[in-house]
């Protein structure tokens, strides 16, 4: 049977899920499309990703693009192996029921 306590509790957020769920499945994603897709606010995203970088499960590159600057987002392999372990115990609480 499945247990609730196997979730991590750093992804109950629908933001952090979305965020982890763009970013498992592109290699690098910047602010601006995370903010689009999610249709966040600047504030409520900027919370989320400070979360994720000091759970080291995303990791962050500036740079400019032309004279702009540009902030982008990769999963790390840590936040790759952790949101992976939280989808696994999703599927066993669900096929517990």
């Amino acid at each position: 049977m499945g247990k609730i306590d196997q979730l991590n509790k750093a992804f109950e957020s629908r933001v952090r899920l979305g965020i982890m769920s763009i970013l498992m499945v592109n290699d690098w994603m910047d602010y601006k499309s995370l903010k689009t897709q999610l249709n966040l606010t600047d504030g409520n995203l900027a919370s989320h990703i400070n979360g994720l970088e000091k759970l080291e499960y995303i990791t962050v590159r500036k740079g400019f693009i032309g004279k702009k600057t540009n902030t982008s987002y990769r999963i790390t392999p840590l936040g790759k192996a952790a949101f992976q372990q939280h989808i696994n115990a999703l599927e066993k609480l669900l096929n517990s029921i």
